[in-house]
């Protein structure tokens, strides 16, 4: 099924150079036409081919996507508009992207696919990174899986430059240790936003990283 027309990526390349609120609000109708309600079809239907896959998992909409506004009370870019939307389809939805899932961007530069853990609370990273120390191994026998490596190449992440000197030695052997986000990302070019094959395609994705996300939720608790 096509959930987006061409104008999704035409929106966002004119929103590009035309970031104000004037502009915004001349064409607020095509956004919501074009933009806003087809990408909350999206998402539902994202939602129901996870939801498959996954029957307890279960997310709403409307708390998934995240907003067309910038916060910009802290930036120095003033400009009031994002130049795409995201949607964040794992047990936490936007609130808590520490808990590892599917999130996706769809902009008119590419398409964005992210797995994975950003941004665990402390005592989160302390469990995952002991997890690590005291087995190294089954990370690493998923990330040298064909589908995952292919898909994701790595594990990115900012690392620590301190860990308790009794993991040090592992850390040698195992550097994810020294992590403190354990994400993937993968990019698709924006023509497949306007093709009916979008959802399978990204459902593909999907498969691919499950059973890495699966794995760090497990070494979180």
């Amino acid at each position: 099924m096509q959930y987006f027309s061409t104008d999704y990526v035409a929106f966002f390349k004119e929103l590009q150079k035309n970031n104000t609120k004037e502009w915004f609000q001349e064409n607020r109708k095509r956004y919501e036409t074009s933009v806003k309600d087809p990408f909350k079809a999206f998402t539902a239907a994202m939602i129901a081919a996870i939801k498959k896959e996954e029957p307890e998992l279960n997310l709403e909409v409307g708390k998934v996507i995240s907003r067309i506004n910038r916060d910009i009370r802290f930036s120095k870019d003033k400009t009031p508009y994002n130049t795409h939307l995201n949607c964040f389809l794992g047990r936490g939805g936007k609130k808590n992207k520490s808990i590892p899932g599917m999130a996706l961007r769809l902009s008119h530069e590419k398409i964005w696919i992210m797995g994975g853990s950003y941004g665990p609370e402390k005592e989160v990273l302390y469990r995952m990174r002991r997890a690590l120390v005291a087995d190294p191994d089954s990370i690493e026998t998923l990330l040298m899986d064909p589908t995952f490596s292919k898909t994701f190449g790595s594990i990115q992440g900012e690392k620590s430059k301190r860990i308790p000197k009794e993991w040090k030695a592992a850390a040698e052997k195992q550097a994810l240790i020294l992590h403190k986000n354990f994400y993937f990302m993968a990019e698709e070019s924006p023509d497949l936003i306007a093709d009916e094959r979008l959802v399978d395609r990204l459902m593909d994705y999907y498969h691919a990283m499950r059973p890495m996300n699966e794995y760090l939720y497990s070494i979180m608790q």
